[in-house]
């Protein structure tokens, strides 16, 4: 049981690093493309916004914007193809939305007025996941409590009293107990990294 439990942590640690990098991601977007966004409302000059806030940005949303400058002023000057390459760049369904946007702004900049609203999804996941934390910090901390009580008393038993502690690791009732135990924290422990990961903007 413990064999087949343990094989699934390194799933459960990719899994739970993928989502604090994609809330990273998500964080240093929304200051991006809102600074990004401010300036281009301002001189309607996409390459020039960037230009003029790279040094604000931080990785890897800064690596992204400087291969699109580098790309702009060194390979192709196409605006419309560095947009399409820069929008593969990041998964992130906003961001790619706010390129599309920008697409569409190259024709017609009067729709400049509509990435504002596209930007705000951002502060509007990141109000949303700050309250989902909030209300699933109690529970997740009595879950992780629960479960270092029922392994604690394993050792616990050793110490207390002999004769349960054998009678829990050396016969075949207890050992079906340590298993359905085990299951029990293994499944629960899924879900909870499950239930907790972070909301996504989806189109």
């Amino acid at each position: 049981m413990l064999a087949c439990g343990f094989l699934f942590l390194p799933f459960w640690y990719i899994r739970l690093t993928a989502s604090h990098f994609k809330k990273d991601v998500s964080s240093e977007l929304e200051t991006a493309l809102s600074i990004i966004t401010t300036a281009y409302l301002r001189s309607e000059d996409i390459l020039t916004s960037v230009e003029e806030n790279l040094e604000y940005l931080n990785p890897p949303v800064k690596t992204v914007f400087a291969d699109f400058v580098s790309r702009i002023r060194l390979i192709d000057p196409d605006l419309e193809a560095a947009l399409e390459e820069l929008k593969g760049k990041i998964e992130n369904d906003v961001f790619m939305e706010w390129v599309d946007a920008l697409k569409s702004c190259l024709y017609d900049r009067s729709l400049k007025t509509t990435l504002t609203p596209i930007v705000a999804k951002l502060s509007d996941m990141r109000i949303v996941n700050a309250e989902l934390e909030y209300l699933v910090f109690e529970p997740r901390k009595e879950f992780i409590t629960m479960v270092v009580l029922a392994v604690g008393n394993i050792p616990l038993l050793y110490f207390l009293n002999q004769s349960w502690y054998d009678t829990l690791m050396h016969t075949i009732p207890g050992q079906i107990m340590l298993a359905v135990t085990g299951a029990i924290i293994f499944v629960s422990t899924a879900c909870v990294i499950k239930l907790t990961k972070p909301i996504e903007y989806r189109t």
